[in-house]
């Protein structure tokens, strides 16, 4: 049975400071983190493998999933507990074959619940949707309205998560709207109290 999507999602930061990660990642899974997604667009093949499969034996320590961005051939060499995908990577379809069903595989969906809705049916486990904020992240991502995440809920079965400029000031009105679980990097790890930052950010979900 596959974990449940909820809660805090934590995303990693971009970085080549493996220890500094792994130091940070313990301290969100220590106040609460539900999912870890490794995310890091500047670290070169050798560096992601190495980081991923270190948080990966972290994750473990925490029975909590690691999900790995983009690569699928890494979630595959390390032994990931799921995958998450953009609409210019590979496809739900192509993410579900290649992984099998004992796998969670998340879909960004920007601000088109026409994408999720296609995600759903192609076997996806989750859909995230955003920027709802400006985001640190991504300042150029495009933006969703709040309004999108009342209206997944009706059309959606599967569990919605809100990403993009979440701070522990906005949280709240996603969490109201419907999202099951909020995606946090910068105002998680970008903290000098992860741990603590954490648990503010899990404690609606309590």
């Amino acid at each position: 049975m596959l974990p449940r999507i909820s809660g805090l999602y934590a995303i990693t930061p971009d970085g080549i400071d493996t220890k500094k990660l792994l130091v940070m990642t313990q301290k969100a899974l220590a106040g609460g983190a539900k999912l870890i997604q490794y995310r890091n667009k500047t670290a070169d093949a050798q560096l992601r493998h190495k980081q991923a499969e270190k948080l990966h034996h972290l994750c473990r320590e925490y029975d909590v999933p690691l999900i790995i961005n983009d690569h699928l051939d890494l979630a595959l060499e390390i032994g990931a507990e799921g995958l998450h995908v953009g609409h210019n990577d590979i496809s739900v379809n192509e993410a579900r074959r290649t992984l099998g069903n004992t796998k969670i595989i998340g879909a960004s969906c920007y601000n088109r619940i026409e994408l999720a809705m296609k995600a759903e049916n192609q076997g996806a486990d989750y859909v995230a949707f955003g920027a709802f904020f400006a985001s640190v992240t991504k300042p150029d991502a495009v933006t969703a309205p709040l309004e999108l995440l009342c209206l997944a809920k009706q059309k959606l079965r599967k569990p919605v998560v809100a990403i993009g400029g979440i701070t522990l000031l906005n949280a709240n009105l996603l969490i109201e709207r419907g999202g099951d679980a909020i995606a946090v990097s910068d105002a998680l790890f970008g903290t000098q109290d992860v741990q603590s930052t954490a648990q503010s950010f899990s404690q609606p979900f309590s």
